[in-house]
């Protein structure tokens, strides 16, 4: 790299930056926030021929953040830094979602919630059940996987289930899991299987306030649906 070219690329850099602090990511095209990223993992260079290269492979910023990092490393010119700095960005947003869901008063099925479930289970590629215990005052004490399985088979029980939320002293509970295919209506075992969680849930005094299913732009809600009893 000559001395012009690296005074040309330091000055771009700065003009990044730059016109992210005085407006924001409104004001940038998708390849400029590529760029501004990489510039973080990739120093000294150039990285406009990397973020184009991104966006072809993966299609979107989103189709980006979604990759795993063996996906992005394939790309030309994106190494390991940059793969884990492309990755923590879904991984630091989903903690930011629970931490600001954990931190409402009262949880059923908020919109941090679902933004949350939506961050975490909308783009895997198989299924996921999870569960969110929550304590007395409907205050998220921890959300689990408890499943993970090929696409529309995991195996959940209801047993494992509520023997993990009477360890966690739970009081109620929200079921969640993904649909890979992308249709969020419940199949005949997605029904069956709440209603047993429910029916012993109640045995035990705790409360199931609803069942999210996910997919990839939607989601259903068993409660929303009239189908919690």
């Amino acid at each position: 790299m000559t001395a012009d070219s690296e005074n040309d690329n330091r000055g771009h850099r700065r003009r990044l930056k730059e016109k992210f602090r005085t407006a924001g990511m409104e004001a940038f095209c998708d390849h400029e926030v590529m760029e501004l990223l990489l510039t973080y993992a990739i120093p000294q260079r150039d990285v406009k021929p990397q973020a184009k290269a991104l966006l072809r492979e993966f299609g979107s910023l989103r189709g980006i953040v979604d990759a795993e990092i063996d996906e992005l490393e394939k790309v030309p010119g994106i190494g390991g830094h940059s793969a884990i700095l492309l990755k923590l960005i879904k991984e630091i947003a989903a903690l930011y979602l629970k931490q600001r869901a954990k931190e409402k008063k009262q949880v059923t099925c908020t919109a941090e919630l679902l933004d949350f479930c939506r961050t975490v289970l909308g783009t895997k590629k198989d299924e996921e059940f999870c569960v969110i215990y929550l304590d007395a005052q409907n205050q998220i004490i921890e959300f689990e996987t408890i499943q993970q399985g090929v696409v529309n088979q995991a195996v959940v029980y209801p047993r494992q289930v509520l023997e993990r939320a009477l360890k966690k002293k739970a009081s109620a509970l929200i079921l969640a899991h993904n649909h890979p295919s992308g249709h969020v209506r419940p199949s005949d075992a997605d029904i069956r299987l709440t209603r047993t969680i429910q029916e012993t849930a109640k045995v035990l005094d705790i409360l199931v306030h609803d069942h999210i299913i996910i997919g990839e732009n939607r989601f259903f809600s068993f409660r929303e649906e009239g189908m919690m009893t």
